[in-house]
C-alpha cells in the first residue's frame, strides 16, 4: 500500500490561494483516478479537484470555507501498489532510534498521518524574529484595498499576525480582524514600534494610503462598534460569495485605475437588417443562432488591430503590449452576478468561429460549467449594458486590462441622413457606445479615436456580405 498527495491546484498564473467548497468524497471512500474530490472555488470561476489517483480516501487536511494557498496538500489517497521493503540482517543491522521495528526486521518507515492543518499565526515580533519585518511587509492591492475600505491605518495593519507564506496577511487575515475588531472579540493584537514605516506592495502603482481618521487598535477595542440598526421595513441579505469577490473586484480596479469614459453613437441599421436576413439559414446551417455578439466582437478586434495600445496592461512603470486578441464577455448568470469568459485567439477565428465560441462560453456559464482557464487571459473586455434596456453605461475596467468597451441598446430613432442629394430624415436603428480606459495609459485622444473607429466599423457594415 502507498500514499499519494493530492495537492491544491495552481488554476492561473495570477490565482495563490482557492476556497474549498465542498468535500464530494469523505474519509474512507474509494475514489476513481480522475474522478471529482472536492469542489473549491477561486476568484475567478468554481472549480472540481480530480483525484490523481484509484484508491481510498485516507485523510483530509483542510475543511469547508478554508482558504488553501496553491500547492499544499489538502489530502492524501491510499492506492493499492507494492509498497516498498527490503529485508537487512536481523540482529546485526543498526536502527535509528526514530525508526520502529518489529521480530529485528527492518521495513519503510510507517507511514505517519499529518495532523489536521492549523494556520500557524505567529505575533508580529516572532514574525520580527524570523527575518521577516513588519515594516518591509508585502501586501497584495487586495489586502490594501479592504483595509483602506474598512478604515484600518498602517500601524493596525502592521499589527496584524499573518497566516500567508513568510507571515504575510492574507485576504482571510485582514478580513477576520475587521470581523473581530468589530464585535470588539480581541484585544491583544500587538502594536508594533515603527508604525511609521511605509509598506511596499506587489504592485508599486498601486500605494493605498490608510484612513487619516480611523481610530487606533486599542481603543477600537476598548469601544467596541455597536450593531447598526436600520430603521423602517428592511430585510437584510448576506452577499454571497460571488458578490463579495465582485465587490473586491470593483473596488480594487477603481483604486488601481484612473477611469476615463468616452460616449458616442452608431448607424447600426445594415447591421441589424442583414442579422435578421441570415439567421434562420445560419442557424440551419451551423446549428448555432447568431446574436449581435459577435458581430461586436469582429469590429473591435478590427480596430484592436489599428490600436494596439488598447490591448494592453501596466506593470509598474513597463507597458505590456499584448499580441494575442483575447476578448471577454461579460455574461450574467442566472443568480443575477456577472462572469466574464475569455473567447482566446479572437483575431484568428471568422464570424461563424466567433459565434460559436460566444454561444458555447455563454451556455457554460449559465449552467456554472465554465473551467478556471475558461475566464483567464483577457486582454480585452465587452459588456452589452443593452441586453437589459440600458442605453449606455459606464463599465469599471477589468483589471489587469486598460480598457473596457460597453454597447447599449438598440433603438430606432428619426435621425438626419446626409447623402449628395441633401439631408433627410428617417427611421434608423442606433446604439450608444462607451469606452472606459486607463488614463495611466490611455489618453483622450487615444480613447475616443478607438471608440469611433468600432463606431465606423459598425456603420460600414457590408450589407451584402457572406458569413
Amino acid at each position: 500500500m502507498s500514499l499519494v498527495d493530492l495537492v491544491m491546484p495552481k488554476m492561473g498564473e495570477s490565482i495563490m490561494e482557492a476556497t474549498i467548497l465542498k468535500w464530494l468524497k469523505q474519509p474512507g471512500d474509494t475514489v476513481k483516478q480522475d474522478e471529482a474530490v472536492l469542489e473549491i472555488a477561486t476568484d475567478k470561476v468554481d472549480s472540481e479537484v480530480p483525484s490523481i489517483a484509484e484508491g481510498v480516501l485516507e485523510e483530509v487536511l483542510f475543511q469547508v470555507n478554508d482558504v488553501v494557498p496553491i500547492g499544499s496538500v489538502i489530502a492524501r489517497i491510499r492506492t493499492a501498489g507494492m509498497a516498498a521493503a527490503s529485508q537487512q540482517a536481523t540482529s546485526n543491522s543498526p536502527q535509528p532510534a526514530s525508526q520502529p521495528y518489529t521480530n529485528n526486521t527492518t521495513s519503510s518507515p510507517a507511514y505517519q498521518p499529518a495532523p489536521a492543518y492549523e494556520p500557524r499565526i505567529a505575533p508580529a515580533a516572532a514574525v520580527a524574529h524570523n527575518g521577516v519585518s513588519t515594516a518591509n511587509r508585502f501586501y497584495s492591492p487586495l489586502v490594501l484595498n479592504i483595509a483602506a475600505s474598512e478604515g484600518v491605518p498602517l500601524s493596525e495593519l502592521e499589527a496584524i499576525p499573518g497566516s500567508g507564506n513568510e507571515g504575510r496577511v492574507t485576504k482571510k487575515d485582514i478580513l477576520q480582524y475587521v470581523e473581530d475588531r468589530r464585535s470588539g472579540r480581541r484585544a491583544d493584537y500587538p502594536q508594533p514600534s515603527h508604525a511609521t514605516q511605509p509598506v511596499r506592495t506587489e504592485a508599486p502603482q498601486m500605494r493605498t494610503q490608510p484612513a487619516a481618521s480611523a481610530p487606533p487598535a486599542a481603543a477600537s477595542a476598548a469601544a467596541p462598534v455597536s450593531p447598526t440598526i436600520y430603521s423602517g421595513n428592511v430585510e437584510i441579505q448576506e452577499m454571497d460569495r460571488m458578490r463579495r469577490l465582485i465587490a473586491d473586484h470593483m473596488v480594487r480596479s477603481k483604486h488601481t485605475s484612473p477611469h476615463v469614459t468616452s460616449f458616442t453613437e452608431a448607424d447600426v441599421t445594415n447591421l441589424v437588417h442583414w442579422r435578421e436576413k441570415v439567421k434562420k439559414d445560419f442557424e440551419k446551417r451551423e446549428s448555432s443562432k447568431i446574436t449581435f455578439t459577435p458581430l461586436f466582437i469582429e469590429a473591435i478586434v478590427h480596430c484592436i488591430k489599428k490600436y494596439p495600445l488598447i490591448n494592453s496592461s501596466l506593470d509598474g512603470d513597463k507597458i505590456i503590449i499584448k499580441k494575442d486578441i483575447n476578448i471577454g464577455m461579460a455574461t450574467a448568470l442566472p443568480t443575477g452576478n456577472l462572469i466574464v469568459p475569455v473567447i482566446r485567439n479572437a483575431d484568428q477565428l471568422n464570424l461563424v468561429g466567433l459565434t460559436k465560441q460566444v454561444n458555447a462560453l455563454a451556455d457554460k456559464a449559465r449552467q456554472n460549467k465554465l473551467h478556471p482557464e475558461d475566464t483567464q487571459g483577457g486582454t480585452f473586455t465587452m459588456t452589452n449594458v443593452g441586453t437589459f434596456g440600458s442605453l449606455m453605461g459606464t463599465p469599471i475596467i477589468n483589471q489587469p486590462q486598460v480598457a473596457i468597451l460597453a454597447v447599449g441598446a438598440i433603438k430606432k430613432r428619426p435621425v438626419v441622413i446626409e447623402s449628395p442629394e441633401g439631408d433627410a430624415i428617417a427611421i434608423r436603428h442606433m446604439m450608444y457606445l462607451s469606452l472606459s480606459y486607463d488614463h495611466r495609459i490611455v489618453d483622450g485622444s487615444l480613447g475616443a479615436s478607438f471608440l469611433t473607429a468600432v463606431a465606423k466599423e459598425l456603420e460600414n457594415f457590408n450589407p451584402a456580405r457572406e458569413y
